[in-house]
């Protein structure tokens, strides 16, 4: 059975995320706490979607974020403008001067190499997008009038604040309300929770927020901590699990809130920080969707991997409306992207297809 999706000529927009936007400093192949110079990207979990389906898949998107009005809030703006994806709900804010009551978002990122992991650490407290509330986006406007085909957040925004996870819950009951498809991807962050509650405060939201969902998206360690549902012999490795206790959970989950039309997650072993077997499946229609296994996939950086996969998925149903070729798109976007530098992927829709269809990485001229 087919997603319902509304047809592209009715709505102004093929999908809209609603997320933070941070600017993040990578350090390239040294370390945050050695280096001297650090290049400018953004990203942002959310956003990171609407970004990969406008540059890869030419889709019309946009983001709901909130910014400074300063030099540091353009800077992450003009590089918004350059992958394409609409600004036209950004939330400005007034600078204060100092950044005591309001701040934009840093995200200092290394890559890691071979048995050194990838390191992140976010410097985000009290940013303009944490600040967002109920009642900052006309969400009729944007749902009812505009039109959006896919709208798409996730844990990581709803865990900034007591304020973003209420906006989080009005903004999927409008989208679902005017027949938006929904997608939400757990990615769980211990960190983000710790102030506010934790992990019981982690399934509270996100158990609320999943009755209106019709694509979840998460990993084994997702769905246990946001949603409360258990697999047995878990592991930071997904190929160390059961894959048929991991299917079953799934199947628990879907059983449970018989809104979400698929249920899809990136499967990963790690070998190294710079070689990972990737693949991955989504539950739909009764049914479970493989994609093509990446073995020893070789990874430049890994950041990313999981939202291009998400993108992927929303353009396989939104392109196609078929869960096989969506989970394939997924699987295949996502591993590109980590064959670039940056949160956002660099890659041509030919190219993911190529991948798709088995073919080689020999030189093309």
């Amino acid at each position: 059975m087919s997603l319902k999706i509304k047809s592209a000529s009715d709505c102004q927009f093929d999908q809209i995320s609603l997320g933070e936007v941070m600017l993040r400093l990578d350090p390239g192949e040294g370390r945050i706490r050695t280096t001297r110079q650090f290049k400018a990207w953004e990203g942002g979990g959310e956003y990171n979607t609407s970004r990969g389906l406008r540059k890869c898949f030419n889709l019309r998107t946009a983001v709901c974020t909130a910014f400074v009005d300063n030099e540091v809030g353009h800077l992450v703006e003009d590089l918004i403008m350059q992958g394409g994806v609409c600004t036209d709900f950004i939330k400005w804010r007034d600078d204060d001067g100092m950044g005591r009551s309001v701040r934009n978002g840093l995200n200092f990122t290394e890559r890691g190499f071979g048995v050194r992991g990838a390191v992140g650490a976010s410097d985000r407290g009290n940013t303009a997008a944490s600040q967002l509330k109920p009642g900052d986006f006309d969400w009729e406007h944007i749902f009812g009038k505009l039109g959006v085909r896919w709208f798409h957040t996730g844990g990581i925004f709803a865990a900034l604040s007591e304020s973003t996870a209420a906006l989080t819950t009005e903004a999927v009951k409008a989208a679902h309300q005017h027949g938006t498809i929904v997608s939400y991807d757990l990615n769980y962050r211990p960190s983000l929770w710790k102030s506010i509650g934790g992990q019981k405060k982690a399934r509270e939201v996100n158990r609320e927020i999943a009755s209106y969902v019709d694509v979840m998206i998460g990993n084994e360690e997702d769905f246990t901590a946001s949603l409360g549902f258990e697999v047995v012999g878990q592991d930071e490795n997904i190929s160390h699990i059961e894959l048929d206790a991991f299917k079953a959970m799934i199947k628990a989950a879907v059983t449970e809130f018989p809104n979400f039309k698929v249920a899809a997650t990136t499967l990963r072993k790690v070998i190294t920080a710079t070689k990972n077997d990737w693949s991955a499946i989504c539950f739909h229609d009764r049914q479970f969707h493989e994609s093509r296994q990446y073995p020893e996939l070789e990874i430049m950086d890994r950041v990313g991997g999981g939202d291009s996969f998400a993108s992927g998925l929303a353009y396989g149903f939104l392109a196609h409306n078929d869960a096989t070729k969506a989970v394939n798109y997924g699987a295949a976007h996502g591993a590109l992207a980590m064959t670039t530098p940056g949160d956002t992927s660099m890659v041509t829709c030919k190219e993911v297809e190529k991948l798709m269809g088995g073919g080689s990485a020999r030189v093309v001229r």
